[in-house]
Formats: C-alpha cells, sequence, structure tokens
C-alpha cells in the first residue's frame, strides 16, 4: 500500500518507465548471484608411497615445496585406522614417484596426553620455519574405541627435521563445557596465514555425538605456536569429517567430503571472512581425507586459488582386508 500511495500520481507513462526500470535492477541483482560450478577428481597411483603389505599410511597433510622437492607427511602403522601410528614424510621430484624419507614424529611418553598414537599431520610454513601439527591420543586402541585427541605442535628449521615439541602442547583441546561442538574432541589441523594471522581449522565432536555429526571450528593466533584462541562463531561449518582448506582470493574455501547436511556435502563451500561459508561448487567423486599443494597457502597474496592437485587415503578392497595407502587425485572444473 505504502508503495502504491507514493506513486498515486504518477501517469502512465511514468509508472511504465519506473517498472521498467525496477526489472532492469533486479535482472543486474539476479546476474550478480554467483553460479553453481562443478568440479571432479580423477585418480593416480603413486610409487614409494602407495599400496603395501602390511602397511598403512594415511591422513596425508598438505603439499609444500621446498628447493625442487614437494614434501608430505602422514600417519604410518600396521592397522587401518589411526590411533597406533607415528608420523613420517615422503618427498618427490613430481608430485607422482615418491621416496619415503623416514619418521618425523614419534610417539609421545607412555601415559601422556600423546602416548598411544601421533596422527593426522599438518604444516605450517612460517618465520623461517616449519611447524608440524598434529593430533594424538592418550588411549590404547581397542574396538569399540572412544578417541580422546587433542592436537600438538612440534617445529624445526628443516623440513626434514629432526623436530622439536613445543613445551606449551598440546596447542589445542577439546571445550569443557558440554554443549560445544568441540567437548568431545579436537583433531585434524589446516592451517592458513591471512590478516597477518594465522587461521588453524580444525574438525571438532560434541559429547554424545557420533563421528557422523563432526563439525568444523576455527582458532587464531598472532604467533605460529600460539596461543590459539577458538573464534566466538565456531562451529563454522556444519559438517565434514575432513579439514580441507586453502586460501582464494581475499577469503578461504573449504572442500566438504560426505559427512554432515545433505546440502553441505559433496561441495566447495567459500567465506570472505573466513567464517560464513556458503557453496560455490558441487563436488563428484571428491578425495577422501586430501592432503593438497596450496602454494598460497602462507603468502597473504590475494591470489590464492582451487588447488589443482593433492593426495588423499587410498582403499584398493577394503573387503581383503587391505590397509589404507597414500594416492595422488588431480581437480578439474567441468562445468
Amino acid at each position: 500500500m505504502l508503495e502504491l500511495e507514493c506513486h498515486k500520481n504518477m501517469n502512465t507513462k511514468n509508472l511504465i518507465s519506473f517498472a521498467t526500470a525496477v526489472a532492469f535492477i533486479s535482472l543486474l541483482g539476479c546476474s550478480k548471484k554467483a553460479e553453481i560450478g562443478t568440479i571432479k577428481a580423477s585418480y593416480a597411483d603413486l610409487s614409494g608411497i602407495g599400496q603395501e603389505d602390511g602397511v598403512m599410511r594415511r591422513d596425508p597433510s598438505d603439499i609444500i615445496k621446498v628447493g625442487d622437492l614437494y614434501y608430505v607427511w602422514y600417519s604410518k602403522g600396521k592397522i587401518s585406522p589411526g590411533y597406533d601410528a607415528t608420523v613420517w614424510y615422503a618427498t618427490s621430484p613430481d608430485g607422482l614417484d615418491w621416496k619415503e624419507q623416514g619418521m618425523a614424529l614419534a610417539k609421545g611418553e607412555r601415559g601422556s596426553w600423546e602416548g598411544e598414537s601421533v596422527f593426522t599431520p599438518n604444516i605450517l610454513v612460517a618465520e623461517g620455519k616449519y611447524w608440524l601439527f598434529y593430533t594424538a591420543v592418550s588411549r590404547k586402541f581397542e574396538s569399540p574405541y572412544n578417541p580422546d585427541s587433542k592436537i600438538g605442535i612440534a617445529v624445526s628449521d628443516s623440513p626434514n627435521g629432526p623436530w622439536e615439541r613445543l613445551p606449551s602442547n598440546p596447542a589445542l583441546i577439546n571445550s569443557d563445557n558440554p554443549e560445544d561442538f568441540d567437548s568431545h574432541l579436537v583433531d585434524d589441523a589446516c592451517l592458513v596465514v591471512r590478516d597477518g594471522k594465522y587461521w588453524f581449522y580444525y574438525k571438532g565432536r560434541q559429547l554424545g555425538k557420533s563421528p557422523g555429526e563432526t563439525k568444523m571450528g576455527v582458532a587464531i593466533a598472532d604467533r605460529p605456536q600460539g596461543p590459539y584462541a577458538k573464534h566466538e562463531a565456531n562451529p563454522v561449518i556444519d559438517g565434514n569429517h575432513e579439514v580441507v582448506v586453502w586460501p582464494q582470493g581475499k577469503g578461504v574455501a573449504a572442500l566438504i567430503g560426505t559427512t554432515g547436511p545433505e546440502e553441505l556435502t559433496n561441495t566447495v563451500q567459500y567465506a570472505e571472512d573466513g567464517i560464513r561459508f556458503s557453496k560455490t561448487y558441487d563436488s563428484v567423486n571428491g578425495p577422501v581425507a586430501a592432503g593438497t599443494y596450496r602454494a598460497e597457502a602462507f603468502t597473504q597474496s590475494g591470489n590464492g586459488d582451487m588447488p589443482e592437485w593433492g593426495v588423499q587415503i587410498g582403499r584398493a578392497d577394503l573387503k581383503k582386508g587391505d590397509l589404507p595407502f597414500i594416492q595422488r587425485f588431480d581437480l578439474k572444473v567441468v562445468k
């Protein structure tokens, strides 16, 4: 009624012109809405860290390049889950042929928060040093299992180590508020640098919730070693069992797998502020527990884009009891 009252004195010609202008403005608004694209992954076997009888390799880190070599870290053990593992690393000149270099991080002291397994590593390069983030548990793996994971940091002057655990560990622990999304456990660090700060994305599970109800949060620090403060908007993504993020333009993008609400799963989400995410792509045949090559992850260049390749957990034939291994994936926009 108010709109009609404002324009009741317009003649027919003016009304038509007004309607045309409104329609044109609406059309412009619609044209600004981002179209949803589609990405698809293809896969290739790797030498050196691929399938091997009796050996489990899983949970690969993001990939960095130092000189002429690519580096990746991962969990290694003899059982399929990561709950009885140590952290190892490998190098490659081309991302296909890898050479396993040895153990990067052993289990902590028996009885400590990291005494039974160290796994799910990721890497941050900052202040001329290498910062290895890792998940750990204190409970021995038994079925059924109730993990109590927390996240620690080790630092080195070289990607080849040796690694020194920070005395301030663990760097991130589960919340003591039962209502919080991460009151049971935290896991799976993934770091980007933005606004001069270190953004530490991770997954958390609430007390009484199943692994399928895992969500993502972020903690931020002024220094690589922390302390990291959890963001008040957590959880920033209401799902996802793996944490795969990268800087994209001014913002942050996240690859979502098969865990979470239907409208969230198998998508790429984007947030210019790193907090409020919305869908930009659908994902077809997406990788599992991926680590990506993110050349701009720590540069704050504003030129980050979707990763073109990385590594994931491969599973050849679980029915035969084959153990997880590391496999390459390549991403391509198909629509």
